[in-house]
């Protein structure tokens, strides 16, 4: 099995016809359903949020069978995950993707669960804090892009679970918890 660092590649991933749009409706809604997994699980494990399609990707080319998706590929099964709900486009153009791994919502879930099982219900922290602290170490939200995590925090503002407060910069913004 052929990997990507430490990141196991699937079968398909070898087969010369998935990097070509397939033509047969029922064959290409199979292929685009095993890049969206690919996509996810990549994303997931390696922590990348954003996807350019002008700028190689990892997984849009296979040097061993010298196969790479074509730009009309790529933004195929980009699209796909937008209309899942699983990224977004984050300019008119569809050049560069925000990839959800997790929904919004599970990334506010994730983080009302962050809060309990680290006792900081009524708590303040920063927003660096939670996307780089020592708190957020080892955990999903480590690392999490800004974005991201800025549309969880207000979300949960919106629940009246947390108050986002302006800092002197973007660097200080602020949250207080109250679960």
């Amino acid at each position: 099995m052929q990997k990507l660092g430490e990141f196991k590649l699937p079968n398909f991933f070898n087969y010369p016809p998935y990097f070509t749009l397939q033509p047969v409706r029922e064959t290409r809604e199979k292929q685009i359903q095993l890049w969206k997994e690919l996509i996810i699980d990549f994303c997931r494990t390696q922590k990348i949020f954003v996807i350019a399609l002008e700028v190689d990707f990892p997984l849009f080319s296979n040097a061993a069978i010298e196969r790479s998706l074509s730009h009309e590929a790529r933004e195929a099964f980009l699209s796909a995950l937008v209309s899942d709900g699983r990224a977004e486009w984050m300019d008119k153009g569809h050049r560069k993707c925000l990839v959800l791994w997790h929904r919004i919502q599970d990334w506010a879930d994730l983080i009302v669960n962050f809060v309990k099982e680290n006792g900081l219900e009524d708590s303040v922290m920063t927003v660096e804090e939670i996307r780089s602290g020592v708190e957020s170490r080892g955990t999903e939200l480590h690392g999490i892009d800004r974005t991201v995590l800025m549309r969880a925090l207000k979300q949960l503002e919106h629940k009246g679970k947390l108050a986002i407060f302006k800092g002197t910069s973007a660097d200080d913004e602020g949250v207080k918890f109250s679960l």
